[in-house]
């Protein structure tokens, strides 16, 4: 008997590591999580809004990227090609090029895992024939420091060659999932294993050096899928290595800010405030969140909670976006670029708004969704691929921002001055780091709509969309979603395979969502319906059930907490997870933003155009146009009565602004209470 229970629960496990082998974070073997990744492919859009963006990612966001990066204009291909000796010449783009190459090689491959082209794979294969020649014997490979004879290895943290690294770990472990091939692991196995033999010897030289830590994930990603703890190991000490040395200037850092800029101050244990560079605090976190999840410390979880809650609460646009400034100081008064400025600091016009950095925040919410299995972390999640992430790369999927402010005025900013802020999208960036960020979001959109629980699944993003996974168990699962989500609130799930044990369907009621229904089959379901919350439905599932979620999608006014003084009297329209803007094509000739006036109260209609920017509802808003403002008049006038003409406007998602010509925007509004 003890032998045929030894034989059972063997199977047991055989099986239930065969649900999740292949996911976004490989978590096979991940025991300190509540959710898991579903594996790669497993979901995959069928229609509606998300189908068409990855339409889009497919047909246009992709290729075209890929014409750049692999010609004179984005040169990364380029810098490979000399370093391997395969061509003349010199090392063009900025220091941290090589991690955007490997960043769209990422997208290609959820393209490929969707479609399964094999021209592309044969692509991407023969990229890293031409990645694997430029590796040094040793597996050092960045090609910044390899084509520049007056720089050494590791000499100076500004060159990035961290989060070069981590991009290359993460994007050779995605790949080696989805195709199942080495010859893209074997790189990074090489060059992990090069990045282990410097950094852990715990010379003080190297203690400041991982600042920009993408290399945190791609390591946890390296132990995850080759299963060598010396990977993860590694990632904890470039944690324990933040905050330990005295935050001074040292051949390794000069030439680039210091102290909170890089998260260095104090240690993340002991961290309640982010800090300094969005971008960089971020993919810290985010890979912090990875090393919990594998050991399982409280005190780091704890910190990530803070951080978390910091960022959210008091640090976070109405449009999920984060980095309040370009230049500013942090509240220790340290010189920061980039990122996070004093809590409850949120301009609007000068809101810089990294692409990257709401990327960022949307993926650290995701690995929080895993950790903690609350809902709350998919709503952010949500939010920034609705509204600031797609805000970052235009309609056709070919030109981008990289910074997202909530308000763009004609003549009020000198933009020549600012390379990374501009009053439309471009087609090619200079620093080209956000537009491979959005793309690989984009493109690996369907893998983050579902997760594993211990005993079912989760439902953590709406959209049509087909499902078939193995649970955690082994047994298959198979759903099939029908919504037209964003712009209407109800959706379908249909069952079409379950296993005949009761299993638990977790379905995501968002924030925003109250009054929300569930039902089976026409029938309320016997759980709790509340909004923030995961609506838990536990029962016997077969095959032609329908789970029917009706979200009420009424048009709300927002306003910002009080202590946000740019935003006050003011107000933003949200509509479900889609927040709007008035832009000026929708206003009348002559009209400017700043004389925009909302008349709080007043009722709010919703039309689908399908003919408007990709197909899309708009929101008819009654408003006060003031006829009185002159720019021109001075600093300050003196004001009696203010004249307005009283109209009527159309209001338009946030994403799609500036895709009808350079324009002024905002988000928010004044606002007059006219039942006042």
């Amino acid at each position: 008997m003890k032998k045929l229970l030894t034989l059972i629960c063997a199977a047991m496990v055989t099986q239930s590591s065969f649900a999740q082998d292949k996911g976004i974070l490989g978590q096979k073997h991940t025991e300190h999580v509540e959710l898991k990744s579903i594996n790669i492919g497993d979901c995959k859009w069928t229609d509606g809004f998300w189908a068409d963006k990855f339409h889009t990612a497919e047909h246009a966001m992709v290729p075209y990227m890929g014409e750049v990066l692999t010609g004179d204009v984005g040169h990364a291909l380029n810098n490979f090609k000399i370093a391997a000796g395969l061509k003349e010449g010199e090392h063009k783009g900025m220091r941290w090029h090589d991690g955007d190459f490997y960043k769209w090689m990422e997208a290609a491959m959820y393209v490929y895992a969707q479609n399964g082209d094999k021209s592309l794979l044969e692509e991407i294969d023969g990229y890293i024939d031409i990645v694997a020649q430029a590796q040094e014997e040793d597996g050092y490979l960045q090609t910044q420091i390899q084509l520049n004879d007056k720089v050494d290895r590791y000499e100076n943290r500004k060159y990035h060659e961290m989060y070069n690294t981590g991009h290359l770990l993460t994007s050779a472990c995605i790949h080696h999932r989805i195709t199942g091939q080495d010859n893209f692991l074997n790189i990074a196995i090489k060059h992990a294993d090069h990045l282990y033999s410097v950094f852990s010897t715990g010379e003080k030289r190297y203690g400041r050096f991982g600042f920009n830590q993408t290399q945190i994930m791609g390591l946890v990603e390296m132990y995850r899928t080759v299963g060598d703890e010396k990977y993860l190991k590694l990632a904890e000490i470039f944690i324990n290595n933040r905050g330990k040395y005295k935050v001074e200037e040292t051949p390794e850092t000069k030439g680039y800010p210091i102290g909170d800029m890089v998260q260095e101050r104090v240690p993340l244990r002991k961290s309640s405030e982010a800090v300094g560079h969005a971008v960089l605090a971020l993919y810290y976190y985010a890979g912090a969140a990875d090393v919990a999840a594998e050991t399982g410390e409280k005190e780091l979880v704890d910190a990530l909670d803070r951080l978390w809650e910091n960022v959210t609460d008091k640090k976070m646009y109405v449009t999920g976006a984060v980095g309040q400034a370009h230049y500013g100081a942090s509240t220790n008064r340290d010189k920061i670029e980039e990122g996070f400025i004093d809590a409850y600091m949120m301009p609007n016009m000068t809101a810089y708004n990294e692409t990257c950095a709401n990327v960022c925040n949307s993926m650290f919410s995701y690995r929080m969704l895993g950790l903690h299995g609350e809902s709350k972390y998919a709503d952010i999640m949500e939010l920034v691929l609705f509204n600031s992430g797609l805000s970052g790369i235009s309609l056709e999927g070919k030109d981008y921002f990289y910074s997202n402010p909530l308000r763009m005025v004609e003549g009020a900013r000198d933009y020549s001055q600012h390379n990374t802020e501009t009053p439309h999208r471009e087609p090619y960036l200079e620093c080209f780091c956000c537009p491979p960020n959005i793309v690989r979001t984009v493109a690996k959109s369907a893998n983050w709509a579902y997760s594993l629980s211990d005993n079912g699944i989760a439902v953590n993003m709406y959209g049509g969309n087909r499902l078939a996974t193995k649970l955690e168990d082994g047994s298959d699962l198979i759903l099939n979603q029908v919504t037209n989500y964003p712009w209407e609130g109800t959706v379908n799930i249909t069952v079409e395979k379950a296993k005949k044990k009761e299993f638990d369907m977790m379905l995501r009621i968002p924030d925003w969502a109250y009054g929300t229904t569930v039902k089976v089959n026409g029938e309320a379901v016997d759980a709790k319906v509340e909004a923030g919350k995961f609506a838990v439905v536990n029962r016997q599932w077969k095959k032609g059930d329908i789970i029917t979620v009706d979200m009420p999608m009424d048009v709300k006014l927002v306003e910002a907490n009080p202590l946000v003084e740019e935003a006050r009297n003011q107000v933003a329209v949200r509509r479900g997870p889609i927040v709007y803007c008035v832009e000026t094509p929708d206003l009348p000739e002559g009209a400017k933003i700043l004389d925009v006036y909302v008349k709080g109260g007043a009722p709010l209609k919703v039309t689908y155009d399908k003919d408007l920017l990709g197909g899309v509802s708009t929101i008819e808003a009654p408003v006060l146009i003031r006829n009185d403002h002159k720019m021109e008049a001075g600093m300050y006038s003196t004001v009696t009565k203010p004249d307005f003409t009283e109209t009527t406007i159309k209001m338009v998602p946030y994403f799609t602004w500036s895709n009808r010509g350079q324009s002024e925007m905002t988000v928010f509004l004044p606002v007059i209470w006219n039942n006042l």
